[in-house]
């Protein structure tokens, strides 16, 4: 049984594609138009199938044009910056998210120790 993950599999169809991200399949096809960096291969019989690297682009178009509200000329602008920076797109969001995590969890833990110190001993 494959993941939403994109790993299991070496290549998956349209509608695969579309159940996985909500997307319709004529969305995926005007992408593909607009985005020279979504193509997917085509089988023997001339279907699309998309590699996991396509699905995760497919994903970061997502992000970028649904989450984050993004216009087509928008999304290519952030995607060409995000390649000469190195970073995938919305990946500086995601760093961010991290450090933020990171802080939280450590006021966790910190609020964790106060808890548990015995009754009438100072914190440290």
């Amino acid at each position: 049984m494959s993941s939403d993950t994109g790993r299991e599999k070496p290549y998956y169809s349209i509608g695969e594609v579309c159940k996985l991200t909500g997307l319709e399949d004529h969305v995926l096809r005007y992408w593909e138009t607009q985005f020279p960096s979504l193509r997917p291969i085509r089988n023997r019989a001339g279907n699309r199938v998309y590699r996991p690297k396509d699905l995760e682009h497919v994903r970061q178009l997502r992000y970028l044009l649904h989450e984050r509200q993004y216009t087509i000329a928008g999304a290519k602008r952030r995607i060409e910056e995000s390649r000469k920076a190195g970073v995938s797109p919305g990946g500086e969001e995601e760093a961010g998210a991290a450090k933020r995590l990171a802080a939280v969890r450590e006021g966790l833990e910190k609020l964790r120790d106060l808890l548990t110190l015995p009754p009438g001993e100072p914190p440290t």
